[in-house]
């Protein structure tokens, strides 16, 4: 896809310089006011525009450009504006973030800076396109699953692959990683999507009584047993069981429902007689079953019957690029439920939620941007709403120092690139959309290795 950029400056002498900054990957288009931008903008239709405040007729002030980046924000919501300030210019350029701005730049111009500044933006924006391509190629088919890592990606194609067999399904992962939500994706996809979905957490229900909520019970079967009930395994009959937690069971219960799982057929607490039941099982826990497994807690014969399939969801700290676009997904559902649709991250949030190591997962996401609706002050979710962090600042600073969360998400991302490319510097440069010698300057201005740890041993 052809990256294109939209250039707003009326000094003809700096348009000439910002041009040469970028490389010929770029459609580059000029404007130099109000007028010229707004026609550019809808003809060539930018991913990234870089805006100059003082156009004019207020070349001195900031009314026009303020004015033109309402405009963008309304025409072209999804097109990232990256403002063009004066050095002593921060009130103003904060006021642009909040109004909307992914970015913004101070002068006098630094080519490699500015580079790096705009390039971030295009992936920003590069990621929200992709995020939106996903979700629409994938419609609801994995409903509630919002994902741009590899990893995640693999899973997704790995539920759809095994949703329309009758597998029995093993799904691991850490407390808040969307267990359920593949589990409910794995009866929504298949065949037995109109019948029942039945769900029971095995840790959450006392021992003496999960096999009653399991297998159902007969009238006088224990006192209390006033009338006949079925279980959650009967109640699924045709659909499916979802056991969650099942590195709970207890052990005296593991070999009925390993009995369940070979026969098809349960036993009332209190009957004599056999019910055969039509179900497909999808099991989760947050444990390792197989150290269980190991330690006699969990029958080994039984792992082999739920694991016909597994998918071993790791942790959101694990999946790259996931926490932002997930981020922005749960603001922009839980601002337009909670009356707030227009709220969007400060550039230290941003910084802070990829930083984040998220023990709690997207379980821990959700109640820290609920909290954030709800607590942010104008039109901007910042780190403090979000009760984080971020990198760099110190505990109790609560400044928005957004040229050093810049130089921490730069840093990061050149540390990044090498690692990726195997401290390749001419592969990092292309990952990070630079020039060798850029990511040359960049490694020396940062003090960065340029080669592996491994090399010097």
């Amino acid at each position: 896809m052809t990256k294109r950029l939209l250039i707003v400056e009326d000094d003809p002498g700096l348009q000439s310089q910002m041009r040469w900054c970028f490389s010929d990957e770029l459609e580059v288009a000029v404007a130099s006011n109000r007028e010229t931008a707004l026609a550019a903008l809808r003809r060539h239709e930018p991913q990234v525009v870089t805006l100059d405040l003082g156009l004019p007729p207020d070349p001195g002030g900031a009314t026009e450009g303020f004015a033109l980046l309402e405009d963008i924000l309304r025409l072209a919501p999804s097109t990232k504006v990256v403002v063009v300030t004066g050095r002593e210019d921060k009130e103003n350029a904060v006021r642009a973030i909040g109004m909307g701005a992914s970015d913004f730049y101070q002068k006098p111009l630094d080519p490699d800076i500015l580079t790096f500044v705009v390039n971030r933006a295009f992936r920003l924006a590069e990621l929200e396109r992709e995020n939106q391509e996903l979700n629409r190629r994938n419609g609801t088919s994995i409903k509630g699953i919002v994902a741009t890592s590899p990893q995640m990606m693999a899973i997704c194609r790995t539920v759809e692959k095994v949703a329309p067999t009758d597998v029995t399904t093993l799904i691991i992962g850490e407390t808040g990683t969307g267990k359920e939500l593949l589990a409910r994706a794995l009866h929504d996809l298949s065949g037995r999507c109109d019948k029942p979905f039945a769900a029971i957490n095995c840790a959450a229900i006392p021992e003496n009584l999960l096999e009653s909520e399991l297998f159902g019970f007969e009238k006088g079967a224990f006192t209390g047993a006033t009338q006949a009930k079925k279980g959650k395994i009967e109640t699924a009959n045709g659909g499916t069981l979802f056991l969650d937690e099942i590195g709970d069971m207890p052990m005296p219960l593991q070999a009925k429902m390993l009995r369940f799982l070979q026969e098809r057929v349960i036993d009332r607490v209190g009957s004599l007689q056999s019910v055969p039941v039509d179900v497909r099982v999808v099991c989760a826990t947050h444990r390792n079953v197989q150290q269980l497994v190991a330690e006699g807690h969990f029958r080994e014969d039984l792992y082999y019957r739920v694991s016909e399939i597994t998918l071993d969801i790791p942790p959101l700290r694990e999946r790259r690029g996931d926490a932002i676009v997930i981020a922005q997904s749960l603001l922009k559902s839980l601002g337009k439920h909670m009356d707030r649709a227009s709220l969007s991250f400060s550039e230290d949030a941003i910084a802070a939620i990829e930083q984040h190591p998220w023990p709690g997962n997207v379980r821990e996401m959700i109640n820290k941007i609920k909290r954030a609706v709800i607590m942010a002050d104008g039109k901007r979710v910042t780190a403090e709403d979000l009760e984080l962090e971020p990198r760099g600042m110190v505990p109790g600073d609560t400044q928005l120092n957004l040229r050093q969360v810049r130089e921490d998400a730069e840093r990061t991302a050149i540390c990044q690139a090498l690692q990726t490319s195997n401290y390749n510097m001419t592969q990092a440069a292309r990952l990070l959309g630079v020039t060798r010698p850029t990511l040359y300057n960049l490694t020396e201005k940062y003090r960065i290795e340029t080669s592996s740890a491994e090399s010097h041993y």
